[in-house]
């Protein structure tokens, strides 16, 4: 085999063994047959591979390409645009501290820099004892409960740095770990096997689904009319319900410039309220 671009010889991807071929060849039957097109199925068998390594290796891509009537250049297109699926071997815990801006200014970039010298690590790194991969990942739409640190894609809330490192010590000592809400923990590869589609078998994994937590369900009763606001920016009392935000008059605004006007400052002979001057045109006709 040689590479095209380069003319380097390029050795081919070894293939399964014999039985571990004859079962994810049957897993794979399973998963193409509930798509109306075989590629469809790509992003599930690259779980399906990644289950069996830990992460997606050239046998895998060499697999689902077979399997799916791909070449190896577009399963290896696909593999590497997703972070989900891992290019090199991992730890059976992906711990990921959420960096994105409300978790990293409630203390999750404290949270990860503490994390990288507690376990002797850097981003995308795993422990010596193939334990613990440490990643910073983005928004996992938790932000009411943030700080958030994910394992295996499961949910530990309002974290600090002291309870992230008791949480992967636990890890490493192979202490029973429960998450906050949701799923109990499985191990990396069985995390990815439910993603490629199968049945998850953990106990309780359907009944506890977990929740929304105040911040947002707050905005929610907002929306329904359940709840009344005052100005953005300032807290009003909502019987039994805590805090909850509204939208202010002009008078009101806490940022005068951010005030509905009506009329561009730049531009003051055309209004720039678009009711107005729908208003307008119609009178006109």
């Amino acid at each position: 085999m040689t590479d095209v671009s380069l003319g380097i010889p390029q050795m081919p991807a070894p293939d399964y063994p014999a039985d571990v071929r004859a079962r994810l060849e049957s897993d794979a039957r399973e998963v193409i047959a509930r798509y109306p097109g075989s590629r469809s199925a790509l992003l599930p068998l690259l779980h399906l591979v990644q289950s069996e390594e830990g992460h997606v290796t050239r046998t895998g891509i060499r697999f689902c390409a077979e399997m799916l009537d791909l070449t190896t250049a577009e399963v290896t297109a696909v593999s590497t645009f997703y972070t989900m699926y891992r290019r090199k071997p991992s730890g059976d815990y992906q711990v990921g501290v959420c960096t994105n801006t409300l978790c990293a200014v409630m203390g999750g970039d404290a949270i990860f820099d503490e994390l990288k010298q507690h376990l002797g690590v850097g981003n995308d790194e795993t422990t010596g004892d193939g334990k613990v991969t440490l990643e910073h990942i983005e928004c996992n739409a938790a932000c009411d409960f943030a700080p958030v640190v994910m394992v295996n894609w499961e949910f530990f809330d309002n974290q600090t740095p002291e309870s992230a490192k008791a949480l992967v010590d636990d890890l490493i000592a192979g202490r029973e770990v429960r998450p906050t809400r949701g799923a109990p923990l499985c191990t990396y590869k069985e995390t990815a096997r439910i993603l490629a589609g199968f049945p998850d078998t953990r106990e309780g994994a359907v009944e506890a689904s977990g929740g929304a937590g105040p911040a947002s369900l707050a905005g929610l009763r907002l929306h329904r009319g359940e709840a009344q606001g005052r100005v953005v920016g300032q807290r009003a009392e909502s019987p039994g319900d805590g805090a909850t935000y509204g939208t202010p008059s002009p008078a009101e605004h806490a940022s005068s410039h951010d005030a509905p006007r009506q009329t561009a400052e730049s531009d003051p002979a055309h209004p720039a309220d678009p009711v107005a001057d729908n208003a307008a045109e119609e009178e006109g006709e």
